[in-house]
């Protein structure tokens, strides 16, 4: 099954809650530019990109969707 791009983490820290929620859901996934990204910070041409299988996209994205929430809702709070 090809795998496709899921998505382009900003930070180590993001990349590692990404990888540790797709692991905890039994989604397969392939990090590329894994420890180039983490070299040359803030290269938006070197980030590490997400990649899982195709037949996981739709899974794989709703719960991205949901962690990128859960952080948004914690942000806006006083």
């Amino acid at each position: 099954m090809p795998m496709i791009r899921l998505t382009e983490p900003q930070s180590v820290g993001e990349l590692a809650m990404i990888t540790s929620l797709l692991e905890g859901s039994g989604i397969a996934y392939m990090v590329e530019n894994e420890h180039v990204s983490s070299l040359y910070p803030g290269l938006p041409i070197l980030n590490s990109r997400v990649m899982v299988d195709e037949c996981d996209q739709v899974h794989a994205e709703v719960l991205l969707s949901r962690l990128r929430l859960a952080v948004r809702d914690v942000s806006s709070q006083p």
